[in-house]
């Protein structure tokens, strides 16, 4: 299994600080053919119902409540810390709880993603709760304990917590029904007596309704005949590698993707503690830093973000789109993305693998036809991770897998 998938429902495209649920994802009223088209395909794109909601400036933070926490220019970070216990270890706390959420529709599933530095063994834990249409307000359930580093507590998610409102499925928070507004709430963990600056730079969340329906196939856009150098890097000359960040091979599709999107900035951190040899041992460097202790594998999309986000001067999160025309505006402004398919036999003309229950990819660009073309870790070597896929087919693949579940990794 390359990606455990268990999330259908459609998506967005970038963050602004808070979007608003009745605003179209290209800053449009979806209405007005501000996109260049004649306004009919905006307005078939403005139904979706997603939103992506973050908090990352100084007024954002302060729109949020704060306990020992201070703040500054795009971060909050610790000021008067109080005693917390975190796996038998004593800690210093603080926390930063954001405004209620409204996505303006009755949200079946939430992702969160952020941006935290965790300096020597300081660590990040992620909560989220929800509130349905009758007021009922649910418990928090704790997402992640997130840290760049794996020391003393590792890095995990906590899946189950089925109770009251919703659970945990590794990287996804699903409502049990329809939830109307949705809250965060980050605790910055540093050991007692510490002075490291542990620090939150972003956190946000995707909200969104189901969406396994199938749609017409989006028209082709201002990407046609665009394609990015992004290198090329193949997760199946890693097989057999580091058992322990689950085993190269199948298993590393996100790393591989992630490694490769980083590389495409010009960023290939030195591979600690690879053993010599290794091709690409950026890839199995990745794999190290994005495992999930809890979910067992490194396909986590928030874990992939925010190790990214250590690295690139731009932002790094989770997201949904609603179709490849909105990929194509992320490639006309130079980022690649990863997204997540699912694909069983001669369902993915082209593919180096017959079939997949999860798989991540990199979109690089788009053919002049519109077809897609990606770096697909698959391939058996580096020489033929580079594909071209049917638009229509590749389309409906992601939207019936991930509902469209893309990473959107920027530097500047």
């Amino acid at each position: 299994m390359l990606r455990r998938l268990a999330t259908l429902a459609l998506p967005l495209l970038v963050a602004a600080s808070l979007v608003p649920a009745a605003v179209a994802a290209d800053g449009s009223d979806g209405s007005d053919g501000s996109d260049g088209s004649d306004g009919s395909d905006a307005r078939t794109r403005a139904t979706a119902q997603v939103q992506l909601t973050s908090w990352s400036s100084y007024a954002d933070f302060k729109a949020g409540k704060r306990r020992g926490l201070k703040l500054g220019r795009g971060q909050v970070s610790m000021l008067r810390a109080t005693p917390r216990t975190v796996a038998g270890k004593a800690y210093e706390a603080g926390t930063w709880t954001s405004p209620w959420a409204t996505p303006g529709f009755g949200a079946s599933a939430v992702i969160p993603s952020w941006e935290a530095t965790t300096p020597g063994r300081t660590m990040v834990r992620v909560e989220l709760r929800a509130r349905d249409a009758s007021g009922r307000t649910g418990s928090w359930d704790t997402v992640a304990d997130w840290a760049r580093g794996n020391r003393p507590v590792k890095r995990a998610t906590y899946s189950g917590q089925a109770d009251d409102l919703g659970r945990v499925s590794a990287d996804t928070w699903y409502a049990a029904g329809a939830v109307t507004s949705w809250q965060v709430r980050v605790t910055l963990l540093r050991p007692k007596g510490s002075a490291k600056a542990v620090s939150l730079e972003r956190i946000g969340a995707v909200a969104s309704a189901d969406a396994s329906a199938p749609r017409p196939t989006s028209q082709p856009g201002p990407a046609a005949g665009t394609v990015l150098p992004v290198p090329t890097y193949s997760q199946m000359v890693h097989s057999g590698h580091y058992p322990a960040w689950g085993g190269g091979g199948e298993a590393w599709c996100s790393p591989t993707s992630t490694a490769m999107v980083l590389a495409y900035y010009g960023i290939s951190p030195a591979p600690a503690g690879i053993t010599p040899g290794h091709a690409d041992a950026v890839v199995d460097h990745t794999a190290k830093m994005v495992y999930d202790h809890g979910y067992r594998g490194t396909g986590n999309w928030a874990f992939n973000t925010a190790y990214a986000a250590t690295l690139v001067a731009g932002d790094s999160y989770v997201t949904r789109m609603r179709d490849l025309r909105e990929a194509e505006d992320q490639i006309v402004a130079g980022v690649p993305l990863v997204v997540s398919i699912a694909f069983g036999r001669n369902q993915l003309a082209g593919a180096p693998i017959s079939a997949s229950n999860g798989h991540l990819l990199v979109i690089v660009g788009f053919e002049a036809d519109g077809d897609v073309v990606v770096n697909d870790p698959a391939g058996a070597t580096n020489a033929e991770v580079r594909r071209v896929y049917d638009r229509a087919q590749f389309e409906q693949l992601w939207i019936a897998a991930s509902g469209g579940t893309a990473y959107v990794i920027r530097n500047g």
